[in-house]
């Protein structure tokens, strides 16, 4: 069974840091990208970022480059946001996303809008909060 669990949500204030987590388990992670979404009340899903387990790319949106980066420690099958410098329009629910590597499908600019090359499989979600 795919499990993608997401952890280390919470309240920070604005300025803060945060690093979520996204623990992986019942597929063979070095064949997939992993994605990180989010959606704030009231706003449509955006793609923050992405990263290629096979080559380690990386992409961001425009909104996030700069404060967070996103790595992959393919031993423990676990990728990482750390966010820094949040502001209060970074909060939202953050999910992690992953999609086995074929044409059309994984981490690459286009895939942030078009969210179907990066969702084969989802989390549940963390909240992040921050506060002014």
């Amino acid at each position: 069974e795919v499990q993608l669990v997401e952890s280390g949500g919470g309240l920070v204030q604005a300025g803060g840091s945060l690093r979520l987590s996204c623990a992986a388990s019942g597929f063979t992670f070095n064949d997939y990208s992993i994605g990180w979404f989010r959606q704030a009340p009231g706003k449509e899903r955006e793609g923050v970022g992405c990263i290629s387990n096979s080559d380690f790319s990386t992409e961001y949106s425009d909104s996030v480059k700069g404060r967070f980066t996103i790595s992959s420690d393919n031993a423990k099958n676990t990728v990482y946001l750390q966010m820094n410098d949040l502001k209060v329009e970074d909060t939202a629910i953050y999910y992690c996303t992953a999609a086995w590597e074929r044409s059309g499908y994984g981490c690459f600019a286009e895939a942030l809008e078009d969210a179907d090359a990066l969702t084969d499989y989802w989390g549940r979600g963390s909240q992040v909060t921050v506060s002014a």
